[in-house]
């Protein structure tokens, strides 16, 4: 995983991103939030919100 991948921030399946207590189950959603919002058209810069 990219150091940045915890710059990610958002809802996926109705699951804020950043308050998942599992590390792996937090790196899948991440995965999944990035793949979504690239699908949508966003930057990788509007994704990785700081």
């Amino acid at each position: 995983m990219h150091p940045n991948s915890s710059l990610i921030k958002g809802v996926v399946c109705g699951v804020r991103v950043e308050e998942i207590d599992d590390p792996l189950m937090r790196k899948i959603r991440y995965l999944d939030k990035l793949v979504d919002e690239l699908a949508k058209g966003k930057s990788i810069e509007k994704i990785l919100r700081k």
